[in-house]
């Protein structure tokens, strides 16, 4: 029988802390925008603005990376709401961009050793700088590197060798040799005295005996869309599992906001051809995995699928795009449909057309 997991339930009262806050601090630019500083939800100045370069956070929860200009000279710190300034010059920075906070918990690096730990929401040191790399906090629980080797090529990086480990909050490892893999939905988490049968589930094997078992996005999206969608293409199943508004490219006006109703109803021929195509065993499509482009999806309804750095939360709102190439290799482009895994399911929430036939 399932065990349904409480295991992290100190671990989210520990986080809860931070959560309940509910006097997010929002930036707000000086006059030339060069600088931003942050005020409360009521207007009033908390912070001067004084930060640039790698300061990317829209909101101030609990702890922000910042960089400063002084005397001509540029550093960078960890900031927590009650000023204290730790992390001198240790941010980690990833793809041109710093940590933010996820859970109450943001990564730093120690130059020193190029090991990496956690800081937590008020500035003392969760996990200690003893992992080649580590991911974002997710439902209480972080993949650590241990012991990898860097190796350079060119201006990018790779980790090489090293032991993987699924670890919670408190530094406990869950599980050894868990490799790293962000399609996995950690807040479905169940754990059991046997492994899971469920067929979109992923098992692994923990220190404790017990089997842990995650959700596949990958293998949720695959069922969902067979099972759900492709099984009934109407238009009432169609605008069903869509969300409000639907992107799509046309030319030349470029990306272009319909409501689902007006969308599915002028191109519903079309819609229900292609998607019937994924039937046919000779089809040439993929599935991809991303996130919501935030140059794209704008508006407030999307706000709750980006972080406080307007980074797309994709570990728990992943987009699946499917990808149909075209029957006659001779020919060029790809029709693309995207679905955002929201609360409710998932949503088409984009599509574009080869042909550039969408009304």
């Amino acid at each position: 029988m399932k065990n349904y997991l409480l295991l992290y339930l100190l671990a989210f009262l520990n986080c809860s802390v931070f959560a309940q806050n509910n006097d997010i601090w929002v930036s707000f630019p000086n006059k030339d925008t060069t600088q931003i500083g942050f005020k409360d939800k009521n207007g009033v100045i908390k912070i001067e603005p004084k930060f640039t370069g790698f300061t990317i956070a829209h909101k101030f929860e609990n702890i922000i990376a910042v960089t400063e200009e002084e005397n001509g000279k540029w550093k960078s710190y960890y900031l927590t709401k009650s000023g204290k300034i730790i992390g001198r010059d240790s941010l980690y920075v990833f793809d041109n961009g710093p940590d933010c906070e996820n859970e109450g918990f943001i990564r730093f690096t120690d130059r020193k050793t190029d090991k990496m730990g956690m800081f937590n929401g008020e500035g003392k040191i969760a996990i200690p700088a003893e992992y080649s790399n580590l991911t974002k906090v997710k439902n209480g629980m972080f993949i650590g590197l241990k012991d990898a080797k860097k190796e350079i090529d060119g201006e990018h990086f790779f980790w090489k060798g090293g032991k993987e480990f699924l670890i919670d909050t408190n530094n406990k490892i869950l599980v050894e040799n868990f490799p790293y893999n962000d399609d996995l939905n950690f807040y479905s988490l169940e754990k059991s005295k046997e492994p899971n049968k469920d067929e979109i589930r992923e098992n692994f094997l923990g220190i404790d005996g017990q089997y842990y078992s995650f959700i596949s996005y990958d293998k949720e999206f695959k069922s969902w869309l067979k099972n759900t969608l492709l099984k009934d293409m109407s238009k009432t199943n169609l605008e069903k599992h869509s969300f409000d508004k639907i992107i799509y490219w046309k030319e030349p006006m470029g990306w272009v906001s319909e409501s689902k109703t007006k969308f599915i109803n002028q191109n519903y021929t079309y819609l229900k051809l292609k998607l019937q195509e994924l039937k046919n065993p000779k089809t040439d499509y993929f599935v991809s995995s991303d996130g919501l482009n935030q140059f794209i999806f704008e508006s407030s309804e999307y706000e709750i699928y980006f972080n406080n750095c307007n980074e797309s939360k994709d570990w728990i709102y992943p987009v699946k795009n499917i990808v149909i190439n075209p029957k006659n290799k001779l020919e060029h482009g790809q029709d693309h449909f995207e679905f955002l895994r929201t609360e409710n399911g998932y949503k088409l929430i984009s599509v574009s057309s080869r042909k550039d036939n969408l009304k």
